[in-house]
């Protein structure tokens, strides 16, 4: 197996475990500190933008190649791997969902920084 299948490989099982975390956030068998952790990491996962934006370069695709995986990695050590074998497969049987809590949580983010930028940065009075 070649790098690039490798590399593809590996892409498809973090769009995979990203759903198979959304679904677990809302199963009642998940653990409240395990639930609570796999819907943070899917919101983030699943959300539309990025907290760095991709056309930042370099640091631009950390998120993606950093802290996702690293957040998944954290979340499927907290799930039961029963339910988490459980949740792959019907996340393989499913599409990618939005995260709106995602999104929101994003914009928020971006929001809540472009007013701290306002402040600080707008000329104070003498």
């Amino acid at each position: 197996m070649s790098a690039l299948d490798s590399a593809k490989q590996w892409a498809r099982a973090i769009k995979r475990d990203a759903v198979a975390l959304w679904i677990a956030a809302r199963d009642s068998r998940v653990p409240w500190y395990a639930k609570a952790t796999a819907g943070a990491v899917a919101a983030y996962a699943l959300s539309p933008i990025d907290l760095i934006p991709d056309f930042i370069p370099i640091i631009g695709y950390l998120d993606d190649l950093l802290i996702v995986p690293l957040g998944i990695m954290l979340a499927v050590r907290l799930m039961p791997p029963d339910l988490m074998r459980e949740f792959r497969e019907e996340a393989a049987r499913r599409e990618k969902p939005v995260s709106k809590a995602g999104l929101a949580f994003m914009i928020a983010v971006w929001v809540l920084a472009a007013l701290a930028l306002t402040w600080l940065f707008w000329p104070k009075p003498a």
